[in-house]
């Protein structure tokens, strides 16, 4: 049995998400908390939550500071972002504080569903229609302690080099949120061999995550390597 924590200060929202949980994960022990206090106040009492859903703008926690300290104040409670916000500098920057998942509150309730199911298996969930969109230079968001510590900055050309055409495959759809799931049907491979394809990019770009290799990721030079792989 899960549990789970909502923090939203929306009493009719946090009513849509439980009854979302509820029909697809059926015993999850639900919590919830309308403000940021609240909920600090209620992990202080019993920290041991499967999953704290965020929503970023709670009335005593603007953007991403409540990410920030809830980061700090307790690093191993796992934490997903469920917010109106859809800048993928926003996305990035949650992922950069350690956020295991960004979740959209315009997302529809199936694919809410399966977003949160795909985190409490152990997978990073990012919103596709999101995360396709171009990067833009002004857009990335400051290194901080949490998903970046030991990420240096995008990877080069010559470290994108050594990855083979299918995992710079792998690695496009990676970045663009896609879940293991979905990278398999895309290529049509194994997910066993998308799990092997992502190990071995972690390896080469010298990064322990998944969410350190989305962030150390350029999206433009790795199309770029990836094109020229495919015409040789």
């Amino acid at each position: 049995m899960h549990s789970l924590m909502v923090a939203d200060d929306h009493p009719l929202f946090r009513d849509a998400i439980a009854a979302v949980i509820q029909s697809g994960l059926p015993g999850t022990e639900l919590r919830e908390a309308d403000c940021f206090a609240a909920l600090t106040s209620a992990l202080d009492a019993d920290d041991d939550v499967d999953l704290v859903l965020l929503d970023l703008n709670l009335p005593d926690a603007s953007a991403l500071d409540g990410l920030r300290e809830l980061r700090r104040a307790f690093p191993a409670v796992p934490v997903a972002v469920l917010s109106a916000e859809s800048e993928r500098a926003t996305v990035l920057g949650a992922l950069d504080l350690g956020a295991i998942g960004y979740l959209p509150k315009s997302t529809p309730r199936p694919d809410l569903l399966a977003a949160i199911k795909q985190i409490l298996d152990g997978q990073i969930y990012l919103p596709a229609e999101i995360m396709r969109r171009p990067a833009e230079a002004s857009s990335a968001p400051p290194a901080t302690q949490g998903a970046t510590q030991g990420v240096t900055g995008p990877a080069d050309a010559g470290a994108l080099e050594q990855l083979t055409v299918k995992q710079l495959e792998v690695l496009s759809l990676l970045i663009r949120g896609a879940s293991n799931k979905v990278i398999a049907r895309e290529l049509d491979i194994a997910e066993t061999t998308v799990k092997t394809h992502v190990s071995a990019i972690l390896k080469k770009l010298g990064v322990g995550s998944r969410v350190q290799a989305i962030l150390a990721a350029d999206e433009s030079t790795l199309l770029a390597c990836l094109a020229r792989r495919r015409v040789r």
